[in-house]
């Protein structure tokens, strides 16, 4: 009630109809009126605590900000080490990749080395089965030919001797063969 009364004399106090030009210390001037209202109105602010409230408000609000640095940090430390476990990850997998490939690189030179063994084998192989067609082909040309030239040997041996021989030589010639066979197989 006393703050309401002593507000009330200061408000018609400090009214501009009232104040004017003078000594300092005098209800006149306006600059002492200021300076009582403007003394009355912190003395209100403090009465009503107003900056125990504003200290606390920023207190709370300086906690908040505090804790949330402090979120923001722990979230860093989270997103850099989850970062490092991707990188690490990351590496790992290119690694693993590295690997792969090189192992299918070496495996496809193992199996073109070994394609490359096994078609000069084939070749080899059929090579030799080439020459021994082309031997045996030679050879029965060879017998061929062979018996071609006994075969017109005979018959012209039969033909000379047909023409320069006579019936008593053919017979004694076969009279010789026979005992020729006959001592043979006795």
């Amino acid at each position: 009630m006393r703050l309401t009364l002593s507000t009330l004399l200061a408000g018609l106090a400090a009214s501009p109809a009232l104040a004017a030009t003078g000594p300092f210390f005098s209800l006149r001037n306006t600059d002492f009126i200021v300076l009582l209202a403007f003394l009355l109105f912190l003395g209100i602010l403090i009465y009503f605590k107003v900056p125990t409230l504003l200290i606390g408000m920023l207190d709370k609000r300086a906690d908040g900000i505090k804790t949330e640095l402090e979120e923001a940090r722990a979230l860093r430390e989270e997103a850099q080490t989850l970062l490092a476990s991707y990188e690490r990850k990351q590496k790992e997998v290119q690694d693993q990749a590295d690997r792969i490939v090189s192992s299918a690189k070496e495996d496809a030179r193992l199996a073109a080395e070994q394609a490359r063994a096994d078609m000069a084998k084939s070749l080899d192989r059929r090579m030799a089965a080439a020459k021994d067609q082309i031997s045996s082909a030679e050879a029965a040309a060879v017998k061929e030919v062979r018996d071609q030239a006994v075969t017109i040997a005979v018959a012209a041996a039969r033909d000379v001797i047909a023409k320069q021989m006579t019936a008593a030589q053919g017979n004694k010639l076969i009279d010789d063969g026979i005992a020729q066979v006959e001592a043979k197989l006795h």
